[in-house]
């Protein structure tokens, strides 16, 4: 083959894990099959692996952003693919950073024909990091407040942000730190399941998410225009609160959320948000796979018997994001977020919504492959979140400038 084969990660093999790349092999002959693999490590030794099977040009070249796949984890012109189509040999297994001050390496290869990959022809890394170049990293614990601060490089004025979690709890880092590397101050938050937080709590406190509002207002590199505040699944109803109660928040997204308290009871000031209405009597479970499925549990969200735990979003002038799967196999957040967005707008509100076919309940930052299902941290059991590979991959790119253009333009 005369010339060796070179495989070059563009612009850089060193990035920011929502980056697009260009994956280009050069040194091939004309029409040569090959097949390509992508694997990545994750910090508990799992492994996550992509391939796809290609033909190189008559040039010998293949670029993934022009070159077809024949088959393998994706077909079609994805240039992208080899990153979204990671799997785990284990089945159910999530894919997500625990230590954002790491990069998650990824080995891409090109082994010669369609078949056994015996021979190895290439390989290069490339390392996609979650704090970019300059980002401050600050563990916050500040009167009741568990939480971590992410400041850009610079002076700002940056606006500032929340960042929420499911009832998976914990202390989520990665897309705060994602966020803050694209110009954004942001505060990761705890609320449940970390450190001496309860696993399930009784009740939580409206105070502490207000502590954690009037903190980052604090921050000298924060602008004044107001607090921006995202959440994923309980998360969501969360921020859709916080924006709801709490003046200084200015604009909120609900990423596979539902209009109104769930699970647990939220108290403010003279009042208690009650969680919506469940039973877990109607949790299915499937006989071949042993996966819970949540989607039916909550009582119908239309009977006037629950609408004492809908959040009174109307009331607040904030600004207002939803964004769901239609395909989220965990709660039926579309359904839930066509209701919210409707009575926002009978009200007169601004309010934006888009819903995403073929999505799953795990709307993550881009790249982070799907997960159909995972165990659930805080109630142990295998759940299922739905999604189709690619759809899904769409989406998360889509929603991810869609967040950060709509608290740029409201923040």
């Amino acid at each position: 083959a005369g010339m060796a084969v070179q495989v070059t990660v563009l612009p850089s093999p060193r990035c920011l894990f929502d980056d697009p790349v260009q994956i280009r092999v050069s040194g091939l002959l004309p029409q040569q099959a090959v097949t390509l693999r992508a694997s990545l490590e994750d910090e508990s030794g799992e492994l996550f692996q992509a391939h796809a099977r290609y033909r190189a040009e008559s040039s010998g070249e293949l670029d993934l952003s022009r070159s077809q796949a024949l088959g393998g984890s994706y077909s079609g012109v994805e240039p992208m693919g080899l990153l979204w189509s990671l799997k785990s040999k284990a089945p159910y297994k999530r894919l997500a950073k625990r230590n954002v001050l790491t990069p998650f390496c990824v080995d891409f290869e090109v082994y010669e024909g369609h078949g056994d990959m015996s021979r190895l022809l290439g390989k290069c890394t490339n390392e996609r990091w979650f704090l970019g170049e300059g980002v401050k990293r600050i563990s916050v614990r500040e009167g009741r407040l568990k939480a971590t601060l992410f400041l850009p490089p610079g002076p700002g004025p940056f606006p500032g942000l929340i960042d929420l979690y499911g009832s998976g709890g914990g202390l989520v880092e990665y897309r705060a730190s994602l966020l803050a590397s694209r110009g954004f101050v942001t505060l990761a938050l705890a609320y449940m399941a970390f450190e001496d937080l309860p696993a399930m709590p009784e009740i939580l406190e409206l105070g502490y998410f207000e502590e954690a509002v009037n903190f980052l207002q604090k921050q000298q590199q924060v602008k004044d225009t107001g607090i921006g505040v995202l959440g994923l699944s309980k998360g969501a109803d969360l921020a859709l609160s916080m924006a709801t109660f709490l003046p200084g928040v200015k604009a909120a997204v609900s990423i596979s959320g539902i209009g109104f308290n769930s699970f647990i009871p939220l108290r403010g000031d003279g009042f208690t948000v009650p969680p919506h209405p469940y039973d877990l009597g109607r949790v299915k479970t499937s006989d071949e796979s042993g996966l819970v499925d949540f989607s039916d549990i909550l009582d119908d969200h239309r009977d006037p018997a629950t609408w004492d735990c809908q959040i009174p979003m109307e009331r607040s002038s904030a600004k207002f994001l939803f964004l769901s799967g239609l395909d989220d196999t965990n709660w039926k957040s579309d359904l839930c977020c066509r209701d919210a967005v409707q009575r926002l707008q009978r009200y007169g509100r601004e309010v934006e919504f888009c819903s995403y076919p073929g999505a799953g309940h795990l709307l993550e930052p881009p790249y982070l492959p799907l997960c159909q299902a995972s165990i659930h941290k805080v109630f142990g059991v295998f759940v299922s979140w739905g999604g189709q590979w690619r759809e899904h991959a769409k989406a998360q790119e889509d929603a991810w400038h869609r967040i950060q253009a709509f608290f740029r333009r409201h923040l």
